[in-house]
This record gives structure tokens, sequence and C-alpha cells, in this order.
């Protein structure tokens, strides 16, 4: 009879085997594909940031951040940028580079969540990951368009990654992190807000984020710079565009009103948009707090949130907050892009298609405006927006039908990986 106790170790040792192999033939294809857009030039290369490291390179690296204004980031971006000038690489490489680096952290945080809900699955793990490096949003932002947005959402998802490892101080130091690179940042806090409301997430853990934002921009502080116009650079970033929508497929594509009463709705917007999400907080918060069915290593304050409920939570307030906030741009759905992917995978049943309306929408909209305009008379805004609209009714029933019912029993091949350290039953 066959030594099933010796087959066991080398069958686990040729699954790794195939498992780095696919992971090093995933990032060295993902490479390949952004290598080739490296020589294309955008209209937001050659408009801000080239224009920003050519200054910050005349005027001495470092030190040209004593005075931020000629930028209307955060500082910590531009101290990339400074770097990059003491390196011998030219600038377009060198901005295209720094977010795609970020595309390969971003694949790998992706990993490590799914490979905490999915534990008897690498397979499915490895697939996310792939399945985030090969987005058509991903791929266009950081290899085409050089913009920066896998490095904030990199640090939200590792933030959402710590949460779901009950290391609370180390996910809201994320979080800051990533609101100090990029102010759309905020999309994912309601989550967070209900976390800390059900006491997963301790209240004087969100002292994190402020400390967090204010030591990176400590550097540009000591090099001279105005505490002020540091503390302000988000506020002013809200008045730059003042639309309805600015390419963006969210709920204001459906509003078209005279150009003089344009202000009146995008200021009547930013209230309406928080009261809807404050009240999903409110019944997010109000059925956690009733539900007895926690579980065990999920601690005493915590009722039934589980991993899954926190990865629905924070999709569902990436799709949200966006689509229903005026003035948002095509590319503030990253971090849904890159959410939603997880989900599907956590649920691959119920929302398996929800990542290819979001892809639908959120690439579709950077045809439309930068990556393909010609193609623009073609596509259809309001077609986008109802696709975007489809996701989050998908997503929010999903999150509902999961906070209703609970974790299902766990599949017969799952059962065996279960573990003290998974917040709930694995599932297929």
């Amino acid at each position: 009879m066959p030594d099933t106790a010796a087959e066991e170790p080398r069958r686990h040792i040729a699954d790794s085997t195939v498992l780095a192999l696919a992971a090093y033939t995933t990032v060295t294809v993902a490479l390949l594909v952004r290598t080739l857009l490296l020589p294309s030039e955008s209209g937001d290369y050659l408009t801000f940031l080239d224009p920003w490291y050519q200054h910050i390179a005349g005027n001495g690296g470092f030190t040209a951040l004593a005075d931020p204004g000629f930028s209307d980031y955060n500082v910590p971006y531009l101290y990339l940028l400074a770097a990059l000038t003491y390196i011998p690489v030219s600038p377009l490489a060198g901005i295209k580079w720094i977010s795609i680096l970020f595309d390969l952290a971003l694949a790998y945080y992706t990993f490590r969540i799914v490979s905490r809900l999915r534990p008897a699955a690498p397979s499915t793990a490895l697939g996310a990951a792939a399945a985030v490096l090969f987005l058509p949003t991903v791929v266009t932002n950081s290899g085409w368009w050089g913009q920066c947005d896998a490095i904030y959402v990199t640090f939200l998802v590792g933030g959402v990654h710590y949460l779901l490892r009950h290391r609370p101080w180390w996910a809201c130091t994320f979080f800051g992190i990533a609101l100090a690179f990029k102010f759309q940042a905020v999309f994912l806090f309601p989550a967070l807000l209900v976390l800390v409301l059900v006491r997963r997430v301790p209240w004087r853990c969100l002292l994190a984020v402020p400390a967090a934002y204010l030591a990176l921009d400590t550097p540009a502080l000591l090099l001279g710079a105005d505490p002020g116009q540091l503390l302000t650079v988000y506020a002013r970033q809200t008045d730059t565009y003042r639309f309805l929508t600015v390419n963006g497929p969210s709920v204001y594509q459906f509003v078209s009103v005279p150009n003089d009463a344009v202000e009146t709705v995008r200021s009547a917007g930013v209230p309406v948009a928080g009261a809807l999400v404050s009240l999903l907080i409110g019944l997010a918060v109000w059925h956690l707090r009733r539900d007895k069915r926690g579980v065990p290593d999920a601690g005493q304050t915590v009722s039934g949130l589980t991993d899954t409920r926190i990865v629905l939570l924070m999709a569902c307030s990436s799709i949200a907050v966006p689509f229903l906030l005026p003035s948002m741009h095509e590319r503030y759905f990253y971090s849904a892009d890159v959410l939603t992917v997880m989900a599907a995978f956590r649920l691959p049943r119920q929302l398996w298609y929800v990542p290819v309306l979001v892809q639908l929408a959120s690439f579709g909209s950077y045809l439309y405006c930068c990556v393909l305009p010609s193609v623009a008379p073609y596509l259809s805004m309001p077609a986008h927006a109802v696709l975007m609209l489809l996701a989050l009714m998908a997503m929010l029933r999903t999150t509902v039908r999961e906070f209703r019912h609970g974790p299902e029993a766990p599949a017969v091949r799952d059962r065996p990986s279960l573990s003290v350290n998974t917040a709930e039953p694995a599932r297929t």
C-alpha cells in the first residue's frame, strides 16, 4: 500500500512550487505589459507631473519642498518625485515605476487578504492578486497614465489586511498614510467608522490616522514649508473642479441643471451624500449590535463581525461614497476596482459579475476622457453610471444578506482548513 504520510509532504512541496512559478510568471508578464506602455506621455504627465518634477529638480531636490505650492498634491508624493531627481533615470520612467512598484504591493496585500478569506485555496488568492495586477484600470493608471492611485489604495488595502488580523493600530496607521497621499482615502472611512462604533477598532486607535498624516508632513515642515498650506491642501483641491462630475460614473451623470445652478446643486450634494452614507452606517451598526451570533475568536466586544463582512463593508463604502458625491473624477473608483475583486473571490457565486460591472464603468470612463478620446462619441457616461449603480446595488444586496443570514456552513473541501485564526468558516 502507498505510504500516504510520506506522499503528503511531497505533494505540498509540489503544490508550493507550482504556485511559486505561477506567481513569478504573473509578476513577469505584468511588468512586461507595463514596460510596453512606459514611452507613452499622458496629458496628466505633460500638464502636471513633469512640470512638478522639473520644478523640484531645478530648485535643489528636496529643498524645493520648502514651498510646495507649485503642486496641488500633499508632500508625501512630492518626496518620491524629489527622490527621483537624485537617481539617473528619466522622469517619465521614474514616475511610472514608482506607481508600478505599488501595483505589486497592492497585489501582495490582495493575496494576503484573500488567503485569509479562503485559507483552503491558496491558488484562489494568487488568482485574486493576478486579477488585480491585470485590471485595465490598474494597468492604465500606472503604466500609461503615470498616476499614483496605486499608492494610497495599497495603504488602504494594507489597512484592511491589518483589520482582519486584529491589529487596529497598524490598520489606522495605514489609513493615515493613505490619507496623507490622497484625500480619496476617506472613501473607506465610513466602513472604518462602523468598526469603531461596534468596538472592533478602539476609539483611541483613530489617533494613528492624524499622527501618520502629520508625521509624513514633518520633513516638509522642517524644510520650512508653511503649516497652514500643508494642512489645507485638500481644502484647496475640493475647490479646483467645481463641476457636478469630472468624468466620474456617479449619480450626477443623471443630473442636468443650468450652469447658474451647478454650484447650488454641488453644495447640496455633499450633505445629501453624507446623510445617505450615515444612514447606511447606522443600519450596519444597528444590525451588528443586535446580532448575537458572534464567533469565538472575534473578541468579546464584537458581534458577528466576520472577515467577510469587513471586506463587504469596505467594498460597499468604496463604491457608495464616490458614487454619491459631486465632482468625482474617473479615477476615484480605483479602490472599488480592487476591493470588489477581493469580495468576488470571497463570494464568487454571488459577486462574480460585480468587478466586471465596476471595470466596465470605471475603465469606460478612462477611455471616454483621457485614454482613447476618439471613442468618446460611441460611449455614454450615463450608461457607465448605470453600470456602477448596478454594481453598488449588487454589493449592498449581498452585504445585507450576509448580515441577515450570517456565515453559511463550510463546504466539505474547506472544513479541514478551518483554524482559530480564521474569523469564520471558509466558503466557496
